[in-house]
């Protein structure tokens, strides 16, 4: 028989790996500051229409912004965080579903559950 099981996936942090996750901390604080000034001209755009109420026109894009802000709050404290981990720290990259097979006679304990694979500058180091 086979199940889904969750593999969560390590990696180790390492001067390349820091340096991608920099970049990709600074690549995501972009995109959600043109989306911020993206909003804000829609908002411009829509506030000079008459047809719109202005109150829930305001209140949508002010909500849609600082949802944009707290998610830029979110990125430099992971970047701030980030930083303060020495290099060969094993941070967690992300959780897959992998499929495991069972049959009769298997022991049937949390271990068989607890899958971690390591990555090191991409490469597969472990697998736990």
């Amino acid at each position: 028989m086979k199940i889904i099981q969750k593999v969560t996936v390590m990696q180790v942090l390492t001067e390349k790996s820091k340096l991608k996750l920099v970049q990709f901390y600074i690549d995501q604080r972009q995109k959600l500051q043109k989306e911020s000034d993206q909003l804000h001209f829609e908002q411009k755009k829509m506030e000079r229409k008459s047809k719109f109420n202005q109150e829930s026109v305001t209140s949508y894009f002010a909500k849609e912004i600082d949802m944009r802000h707290e998610k830029v709050k979110l990125i430099e404290f992971q970047a701030e965080q980030l930083e303060m981990l020495p290099l060969g720290s094993e941070i967690k990259e992300q959780e897959l579903e992998a499929i495991l097979d069972v049959s009769v006679g298997d022991s049937w304990n949390e271990n068989i559950f607890a899958k971690t694979i390591v990555v090191k500058d991409d490469i597969i180091v472990e697998i736990r």
